[in-house]
């Protein structure tokens, strides 16, 4: 499926893929600022979020959408930056098309087969239970009270409502669809492919200790270096501080090697 997309700019692009409990409106704030840098910022819904309602019992594969996407808005090359889910279809996408990304940002990673934390499970447990009870405000507050920092606006805390809202409405109108097979696989063989990638990792100051060591770990198995801190933020790192997100951000891009200039056309 082709998905939903916001952009802005012109020059390089970049992808933002967004967490899981939001939807690309998460780039709000950024799309300004990156563009006004230069580069051409697209942000995508995934599908099942915001806009890119899934068919019932549709299988997804949201790494061939973002690939189909950007190759259909004409972006052959590109750097994707995710955060949470967003960092996790942006290796899929790399590993499935390595020779599209030239750079990778990834903010808020955790493996699936790493056991939880309990403040973690604590989190999930609290959505879960509220849902069940039918208590769509209890599931959302929740959410924002686990996702968020205990230092975040009001503004940014209405907004992370607001999406969650929306996607669990969703997961509880369509379910959840089923995921093809993973192309990253099991264990981290398949991240090591990416050694050639230039990548930053980052994680929340205040996020949970999953992602620090998740994003730690991602850090060694891509040969990044040290893991980036996004200070004063919990797990959506870059939806409470978008301008310090944009710099961490915009530092990396600039330090890229140059596009090559398509061949021209006789």
């Amino acid at each position: 499926m082709l998905l939903p997309s916001t952009e802005a700019g012109r020059g390089r692009p970049v992808v933002l893929l967004h967490a899981r409990p939001t939807d690309r409106t998460m780039w709000d704030a950024h799309l300004p600022l990156l563009a006004g840098a230069g580069v051409r910022t697209i942000a995508l819904d995934l599908p099942g979020h915001g806009d890119a309602t899934v068919p019932d019992r549709r299988e997804v594969a949201p790494w061939t959408d973002v690939l189909d996407t950007l190759g259909h808005l004409g972006a052959d090359r590109f750097v994707l930056a995710g955060n949470s889910l967003g960092a996790l279809v942006a290796l899929q996408t790399a590993v499935t098309a390595p020779e599209r990304v030239e750079g990778l940002v990834l903010v808020g990673y955790r493996p699936h087969d790493q056991p939880a934390s309990p403040r973690l499970d604590a989190a999930w447990e609290a959505e879960r239970t509220a849902l069940a009870a039918g208590d769509l405000d209890a599931a959302v507050k929740a959410g924002v009270e686990a996702w968020t920092s205990a230092g975040a606006t009001e503004e940014v805390r209405a907004h992370a409502a607001r999406m969650l809202r929306r996607r669990l409405t969703d997961q509880l109108t369509h379910g959840e669809p089923p995921q093809a097979a993973d192309p990253l696989g099991a264990g981290p063989a398949a991240l090591r492919t990416l050694r050639g990638v230039p990548a930053l990792v980052g994680v929340g100051e205040h996020d949970m200790p999953d992602f620090h060591e998740g994003g730690e770990d991602l850090a060694r198995d891509l040969g990044a270096g040290r893991t980036a801190v996004v200070p004063g933020a919990g797990h959506l790192a870059p939806l409470e501080q978008p301008a310090a997100f944009c710099a961490l951000l915009l530092d990396f891009v600039r330090r890229l090697p140059q596009q090559s200039s398509p061949p021209a056309r006789k």
